[in-house]
């Protein structure tokens, strides 16, 4: 690791670089990139949705056509239950992914060969692979029925895509899981074994216990990313926020409505993810892992 010069004609700025190096470290060990967002971004985009909806109000009223404010909040209802598609799909494929991430995270720190070496293969494979083509395989290689108790029943879009999500998360989760447990001291295996620990008890009893408090901020991230990307589902034909917002437009048929109803959106995405980015950056700093 380089480390930073002693004499620098900027001696100002070595605090700040510091702790971006610090946090260019702890990214790579939870191999996760970090979705930030500022509150002034909010502000801007609110100003810019009202700015534009200040003019396409005029012209919809110069026209003689229905206000965009009211012709919003017709459509919120709608736009709102496709909101919670999403949201319900995020939980699960967090959910479900975090359970098996857990379990493939621990395979790549396995002291069989082949486990380990297979686990890695597939947390490369799927934290690699573009979320969009994973839900179009899914969508499409995923049975469309399944016969259950001799009953048939309709496997939906929305539960295929879901499925589609749960594997990069998987994949992401075990990163996490694995970054987690190599940045503790070699020491706590040393001591757990010389009380007698074995190696299973050790990480249950010791080790991940330590772990949570690292692997909670890039969980949370990661959540913040899940929830962001669950739009992607629109296009595999799953009736979320995105898909009843377009079909909003499609109805009303009114090309000064785009703009106003897609920024309406993008603050309803906003909204939820920003607490989540605040709370994951609060925890960063009060777990940071020193480096």
């Amino acid at each position: 690791m380089r480390a930073l010069p002693d004499k620098t004609d900027l001696p100002v700025l070595l605090p700040a670089a510091e702790r971006l190096r610090v946090r260019a470290e702890t990214d790579r060990a939870m191999g996760l990139p970090r979705l930030d967002l500022d509150w002034r971004f909010g502000l801007a985009l609110v100003a810019l949705l009202l700015l534009w909806c200040g003019v396409a109000e005029a012209q919809a009223l110069a026209g003689g056509q229905e206000s965009v404010l009211a012709a919003m909040w017709k459509w919120t209802p709608l736009i709102g239950r496709g909101f919670a598609l999403n949201i319900a799909i995020s939980l699960i494929a967090m959910g479900i992914g975090s359970l098996f991430g857990l379990f493939l995270g621990l395979a790549q720190i396995s002291l069989l060969p082949p486990v380990r070496a297979g686990s890695w293969v597939l947390t490369q494979f799927f934290r690699n692979a573009p979320w969009l083509v994973l839900l179009f395989y899914c969508i499409y290689v995923l049975p469309f029925r399944v016969t259950l108790f001799g009953q048939v029943h309709d496997v939906p879009n929305w539960l295929r895509a879901t499925i589609g999500l749960i594997l990069p998360v998987m994949a992401n989760v075990s990163e996490i899981v694995r970054g987690a447990v190599q940045s503790l001291p070699k020491g706590q295996w040393e001591a757990a074994e010389s009380l007698g620990y074995r190696r299973w008890a050790t990480l249950r009893s010791i080790i991940l216990p330590q772990c949570v408090k690292r692997m909670l901020p890039p969980w949370m991230n990661l959540y913040a990313i899940v929830i962001v990307a669950t739009p992607l589902t629109s296009v595999v034909g799953v009736e979320e926020a995105m898909a009843l917002t377009r079909g909003a437009l499609n109805a009303e048929r009114r090309g000064d409505l785009l703009i106003p109803f897609y920024g309406y959106l993008l603050l309803w995405f906003f909204a939820y993810c920003y607490p989540i980015a605040r709370a994951t950056r609060v925890l960063e700093q009060r777990y940071q892992v020193k480096i």
